[in-house]
């Protein structure tokens, strides 16, 4: 299995217009990056390999990849049109998305504890979300609506009624086969033109074409997560989330639980 993580983007939401802040993977932990966090993570979980798309200043990620002697389990794209669409780093790596590997898909800006890896990784079915149903309110959170136990629908700022809504943080496993159309919806969405548009865009247009159950889902509303897009996500995460991260990895307290809780009936509106 292979670990696709896209960490080109500016992260004009957390630092502005100035592009004079390093990429957001780089942002430190209790002295770790985001970027070691993640390959310490993924080598644990048995993950073969990563693959970065990188844009941003991303000289200095290269120098980070070097500085934790990752070289041999690190592999870099480089998407030179980093100021447009996320779905454009994710066609940068169409190459690897047609190569018949499965693949952990991943976000460059979350901290987590292994705990959340280790349970889409070890998750029964080829192609998974995770799903976290203490989702927040307003247009940034990404939705994951469940109706009679399978995936129904995914995006930002959807309505209607579903047995369960929660946000995905970013995370999923793809089989090759699902991985490939995936990359060909991409492809689709940029022949048209939608060069601004998000990769989350492809992977709905594949969900909704598949046949129900082809995706599963996986609950860690029990692991303590956060995607860094704001400044107030920022502080959150160095005030709080960063101590219930290390309490889980280090097994002390209950944050974790034997079996994934499953959410109940909610409107997704």
């Amino acid at each position: 299995m292979i670990a696709l993580m896209l960490a080109a983007g500016i992260g004009k939401r957390l630092y502005g217009e100035g592009e004079t802040e390093p990429p957001k993977a780089l942002l430190e932990f209790e002295g770790k990056t985001l970027l070691e966090r993640h390959v310490d993570i993924l080598r644990a979980c048995g993950v073969e390999e990563l693959v970065m798309v990188l844009g941003y200043r991303h000289e200095e990620i290269e120098a980070e990849i070097k500085r934790i002697d990752a070289g041999d389990f690190v592999r870099t794209l480089f998407n030179a049109d980093f100021h447009d669409g996320p779905i454009l780093s994710f066609w940068t790596a169409r190459g690897l998305l047609t190569s018949g590997e499965d693949i952990v898909f991943m976000d460059a800006d979350v901290l987590y504890p292994p705990q959340l890896m280790a349970r889409l990784i070890e998750a029964p079915e080829p192609n998974a979300f995770l799903f976290d149903q203490a989702i927040e309110l307003g247009e940034d959170p990404v939705r994951l609506c469940l109706r009679a136990g399978h995936v129904v629908e995914f995006g930002k700022m959807i309505e209607g009624e579903f047995d369960a809504v929660g946000e995905w943080p970013g995370f999923m496993k793809m089989s090759g086969g699902i991985a490939a159309k995936v990359a060909a919806a991409a492809g689709r969405r940029i022949e048209a033109g939608e060069i601004d548009a998000t990769y989350e865009v492809a992977m709905r247009d594949v969900l909704l074409d598949e046949a129900a159950g082809t995706f599963g889902w996986t609950d860690i509303s029990d692991i303590p997560w956060i995607e860094i897009d704001f400044p107030s996500d920022l502080l959150r995460a160095r005030e709080r989330i960063i101590m219930q991260v290390a309490a889980v990895d280090q097994g002390d307290g209950d944050e974790i639980s034997e079996t994934p809780r499953r959410a109940e009936g909610v409107s997704g509106e």
